[in-house]
């Protein structure tokens, strides 16, 4: 298999331009682990500028920050942060007329790094400059989705498309349903069938909570609980896969266990975060182990996590973060409207139609 960056490098004509940007990240990597701005430069392509998405360039900033513009010590680029700014006045200052784009995704629709893409492809078009995404693997693999469809009322930075909590593309794909006039340097030899682990690749963090590939696989359901006040296990080794509140008692993961949802168990966990929600305070709740990754589904056990804490604690537990933060990371009003049946959330949305680039080997 190969990735877009590995392509590129290896065929530097795949790409023209004088002056050519790259939005991307320390998870940019070839196969190697070489970083894509330096194998790109190596090969003679001419690089002018590095734009960093949430958490910046390094990846060393936490959520919702960014690092300051600067120089990238390692090419001697200049540096543009992208994160929570307008990328049009990012690209004006970089004078690049074409912008390829490197990023990570983790399969979840509330991962901003889409979303800063989204956002690079309408300002490259109103400027007239041509983006080239160079593919990556969705590590959730690209058979399945699940969640709503974003509701356009509820629109934010973490989320701006009408696509699933757990969508299914890759970003090439989602370029192309953003913005059709996109180039892809596609993969060569990824099946939609493939997790991160049958690539071959190595897992390399894409954020300072995404530590693992079992992280990746819960982040679409556990992501949810962001948006209450419990603590979703940021400020520990294991985030996302530990979930706790300082209210939960015996009962929370018994409880879950005995949902006996497909490809995961619940294991009663103690834990005290280090940042964050609960900081220094004694949690209990449960970590979240996958057993059957292919059978796993992260929205409807995320979702019906929710149910069982709203059930057992419902004096305790609240809704917390920014005005309708849990609605957009929902990404309609439904999840909290009142309490319902997990299954009736989460019906099985279908693949959006007209970008898919990649077959499945299944029938």
């Amino acid at each position: 298999m190969r990735i877009g960056a590995e392509r590129l490098a290896a065929d530097p004509s795949l790409v023209e331009g004088a002056r050519i940007g790259l939005v991307t990240n320390h998870a940019g990597v070839l196969p190697d682990l070489t970083s894509t701005p330096s194998a790109l430069l190596e090969a003679g392509v001419p690089l002018a500028a590095l734009f960093g998405p949430e958490h910046g360039l390094r990846g060393a900033a936490q959520a919702a920050e960014g690092e300051a513009d600067g120089v990238d010590p390692a090419t001697g680029l200049p540096v543009f942060d992208a994160y929570g700014r307008d990328p049009g006045e990012a690209l004006a200052r970089a004078g690049v007329d074409t912008l390829l784009i490197d990023l990570p995704d983790v399969g979840a629709r509330f991962y901003t790094y889409i979303w800063t893409m989204h956002d690079f492809l309408r300002a490259a078009s109103r400027q007239g400059v041509q983006v080239v995404v160079l593919d990556r693997p969705n590590p959730l693999g690209g058979l399945v989705c699940e969640g709503p469809l974003l509701d356009p009322a509820y629109v934010s930075p973490v989320g701006k498309a009408p696509i699933p909590i757990r969508h299914g593309l890759t970003v090439g794909e989602l370029a192309l349903g953003f913005d059709p006039s996109a180039r892809v340097i596609e993969m060569e030899g990824w099946r939609r069938e493939m997790l991160f682990p049958d690539t071959g690749l190595i897992w390399v963090m894409p954020s300072v909570n995404m530590p693992s590939f079992d992280t990746a696989l819960v982040y679409p359901g556990t992501g949810l609980f962001e948006g209450t006040n419990f603590s979703e296990g940021r400020g520990t080794t294991r985030p996302f896969e530990l979930v706790g509140a300082p209210y939960v008692d015996e009962r929370f993961a018994p409880a879950l266990g005995a949902l006996d949802l497909p490809g995961v168990r619940f294991r009663e966990a103690w834990f005290r975060p280090t940042f964050h929600k609960h900081a220094g305070t004694l949690v209990r709740g449960v970590q979240v182990h996958v057993l059957d990754p292919r059978s796993f589904q992260p929205v409807l056990t995320g979702v019906s996590m929710l149910h069982v804490a709203r059930t057992l604690y419902p004096e305790q537990f609240a809704w917390w973060g920014p005005e309708r933060f849990e609605q957009h990371l929902w990404g309609s009003g439904t999840l909290t409207e009142g309490l319902r049946d997990p299954r009736e959330l989460c019906p099985e949305p279908a693949h959006p139609v007209g970008h898919l680039l990649y077959p499945s080997s299944r029938r």
